[in-house]
């Protein structure tokens, strides 16, 4: 956990260094700590900096702004969990050198990550669950937090998991046990106590890194752990079977409408956990891939409006081996309950279904004048109105190639 933390911190610490002041944070000067002096020899301030060499002093100041210039942040999730796999596959995608640069951040999940889109710098976008920003606008009274947080796109549905030891066989046998929530921040720390409430189940619940509580699972200091991520996940595919432990069943009904959908575990997602044939009933919550609302004009407005202009129009490799196959699963067209779409994505979005249509309609005139339609090849066959039309962008495309 310790080392999680660190590597956190010192990512948050390198995109602090080319994001610029923004409205969630101001940066204070920086002032050298008793920790820079020499404990022998104390240097001047004047000494100090002179014996520190930057980019700056060492005339690279033009090379920064470049490297810099086309990067936006992408906040992920704990390093086993599925948020921080897709981050980081949206910054292989999408990389293109100077042009565009996407870091994925570990962060501590789904929650966290609303906070993170508000406060911490060098964070544009980020990976959360739909029913988290329910949490912020309800409980944590975050003022006008729907129009400082919108979203590009919604994403694949994560499955709810809550997995137990051998005596557990319904979510009923949980009353009144120790239950791991994850690590805080993480999306099943809002997914999981609503759960439990509608199912009228009381847990004592902790936080606890997901691989601790599963040893804690083995020595019976606890009765279960609840994780959340899309199918397979990483932490599930890579976890040796222990005798008896298994996934719990979550029957889907009315009381899950408002934010879920029923979902399902098998043996083809977790051959080493469950049996051949073997199916659970779950829940599944929809993913959102958000972003902070920037003024328009502003350096970081600039940065998102590529962002979002890859992501439209390059989308189709993410849909590629050997990226998730969730991707596969994601409707960019569809809509989040509750959200608002960022005006930057519904332009891009309006753009690219325009485009697809064109591609579809050329692609079914095409069709129809091999079949025998109008043409060059059989003038005297009726022509239609879209078969007129395709071959006016025939010609349009002739005579522009030879312009």
């Amino acid at each position: 956990m310790r080392s999680l933390l660190a590597s956190v911190a010192l990512i948050s610490a390198l995109l602090a260094s080319y994001a610029g002041p923004t409205q969630a944070q101001t940066a204070a000067p920086s002032v050298p700590s008793a920790a820079d002096a020499d404990p022998i020899r104390p240097l001047t301030l004047a000494q100090a900096g002179a014996a520190r060499p930057t980019a700056n002093t060492e005339g690279e100041s033009e090379l920064v702004t470049r490297i810099n210039n086309w990067t936006v942040g992408v906040a992920g999730g704990l390093l086993e969990g599925t948020f921080s796999r897709f981050a980081a596959e949206l910054g292989k995608a999408f990389d293109d050198g100077e042009n565009l640069r996407v870091l994925p951040v570990l962060t501590y999940g789904a929650t966290e990550n609303i906070s993170d889109l508000l406060y911490l710098k060098g964070i544009d976008i980020a990976i959360t669950h739909a029913d988290v920003f329910e949490e912020f606008k309800k409980r944590r009274n975050i003022g006008n937090i729907d129009k400082r947080i919108n979203y590009i796109s919604p994403m694949f549905v994560s499955e709810l998991y809550i997995y137990v030891r051998p005596e557990i066989k319904t979510i009923k046998d949980l009353e009144g046990k120790v239950v791991s929530l994850g690590t805080k921040g993480a999306g099943q720390t809002i997914t999981g106590p609503i759960v439990f409430e509608r199912m009228g189940v009381t847990v004592k619940t902790v936080f606890i890194n997901n691989t601790i509580a599963f040893e804690k699972m083995k020595s019976g200091e606890i009765a279960g752990l609840v994780h959340s991520g899309g199918k397979p996940n990483d932490f599930f595919t890579k976890m040796a079977p222990e005798p008896g432990f298994h996934f719990l069943a979550i029957p889907y009904s009315e009381k899950f409408s408002d934010y879920y959908v029923p979902s399902t575990i098998s043996y083809k997602d977790y051959p080493n956990l469950m049996k051949d044939g073997e199916e659970v009933e779950t829940i599944g919550n929809q993913v959102v891939l958000a972003v902070y609302n920037w003024p328009i004009g502003t350096d970081r407005y600039r940065r998102l409006e590529r962002f979002v202009q890859y992501f439209f129009e390059r989308f189709d490799k993410l849909r590629q081996a050997p990226f998730h196959p969730k991707w596969k699963e994601i409707n960019l067209a569809g809509t989040v309950p509750g959200w608002t779409r960022y005006p930057l994505a519904d332009k891009m979005l309006t753009k690219v279904m325009a485009e697809a249509k064109v591609k579809e309609r050329i692609a079914n005139t095409a069709s129809n004048l091999s079949a025998g339609g109008a043409g060059p090849d059989n003038p005297h066959a009726e022509v239609t109105e879209e078969q007129r039309l395709f071959q006016e962008f025939i010609d349009w495309k002739k005579k522009k190639s030879t312009n």
